[in-house]
């Protein structure tokens, strides 16, 4: 019997059926054929090339495995991911060979494989999970320029990562508060800086996109404060509930603004949600899931109104133009990807302790504001 026509046979048993007996009947034919192990894994970098053709990016396979599955199969996936990437001949961006990059570092010490029955059974869960991936948006039309021809300015966002690991990383909520602030003040600068960059000297950049995963619990309140920090930076902001994530679209130093700012105030707003419930149990109150969702609705909607306010007051004359024509650029963008889109209300937010302790909490945030242009 041939590898291939056992690998057939594993895969026409079980990865067109859902059922637990049509997957232990395929691992167990590829359990007892160890020399069908390289076919399988040459099927399994076939099916992340076809991932790539329907529009998912490295990050967005691995975030979607973790999401349904568990770690052993997230291993799998980044080293199938891996594998592929000396054979993928389409051209791509700094973007998808930094999240490349990112797997390189994660996946550098695999776990063991365990039995063959074991391993087999995996590989297989993992395939069905790949082989129903539905076709996404595809955000390689107008790809970035590669890093080598960015503006020196952009060097900038590495001590603007530096600043909030460090805030993240310590004990002192003095020091993080302080990190996080002087993290904000480059990044306004740094947009301000682009900005009159592109207002001086046009560029032809294109407004380009990325996915960013808005993990649960309490995605809808997530996703509003990922949509509120895209709007004061820009870009605009398109949430798949299904999916898990949002993608943004904009120019690249404003996505980049984005996803830095949005990780740094969503670490703000879960320490902040920690310390509020530790008082309200102190006080002899029991906390809810309904006080989480509230928290983090509110501080949400808070933010959101921060930033506008910003974004209305800091612009001056001679840099409207110039946003204008990038708004309208962003705008066509987003309609081409998304032709079709529709609002969704907030669920679940009831409790008024949670909305006065989220709005607290977002007033206490550090979100800087931007320097006046000269």
């Amino acid at each position: 019997m041939s590898t291939s026509s056992t690998v057939d046979r594993a895969f026409r048993a079980a990865l067109y059926d859902t059922g637990d007996t049509a997957l232990d009947t395929g691992a167990s034919l590829l359990a007892a054929d160890p020399a069908a192990d390289a076919e399988l894994s040459r099927r399994g970098e076939e099916l992340v090339a076809t991932a790539w053709r329907r529009g998912w990016q490295p990050a967005d396979v691995v975030r979607v495995v973790r999401r349904e599955l568990d770690d052993a199969h997230v291993r799998l996936v980044t080293a199938l991911i891996r594998a592929q990437a000396p054979r993928d001949d389409t051209p791509r961006g700094p973007r998808w060979r930094a999240q490349l990059a990112r797997l390189g570092e994660e996946g550098a010490d695999p776990a063991p494989r365990g039995d063959r029955f074991s391993h087999a059974t995996a590989v297989l869960e993992l395939y069905r999970l790949l082989l129903r991936l539905p076709a996404l948006e595809p955000l390689d039309g107008t790809p970035a320029p590669d890093s080598s021809d960015r503006r020196p300015e952009s060097r900038m966002l590495g001590r603007i990562r530096a600043l909030l690991a460090k805030a993240e990383a310590t004990g002192f909520p003095e020091e993080a508060e302080a990190l996080s602030a002087k993290a904000q003040e480059l990044m306004a600068r740094h947009s301000v800086d682009e900005a009159l960059l592109a207002a001086r000297a046009p560029s032809a950049e294109a407004p380009g996109a990325c996915r960013i995963g808005v993990e649960p619990p309490y995605e809808q309140a997530k996703a509003v404060l990922l949509d509120a920090v895209a709007g004061a930076n820009h870009c605009r902001a398109v949430w798949n509930e299904p999916l898990g994530f949002s993608t943004v679209v904009g120019f690249a130093p404003d996505l980049e603004a984005v996803e830095l700012l949005y990780t740094s105030l969503l670490v703000q707003a879960t320490t902040a949600m920690t310390r509020a419930e530790a008082a309200q149990r102190a006080g002899g109150r029991k906390r809810t899931k309904t006080f989480r969702q509230s928290f983090l609705a509110a501080y949400a909607h808070r933010v959101g109104t921060r930033l506008a306010a910003v974004a209305e007051t800091q612009v001056s004359d001679d840099l409207l133009p110039v946003l204008a024509s990038r708004a309208v650029a962003v705008t066509d963008r987003t309609d081409r990807l998304f032709p079709e889109t529709i609002t969704t209300r907030l669920r679940g937010v009831s409790d008024a302790a949670g909305w006065e302790e989220g709005a607290r909490a977002a007033d206490d945030a550090r979100v800087r504001t931007r320097p006046h242009l000269p």
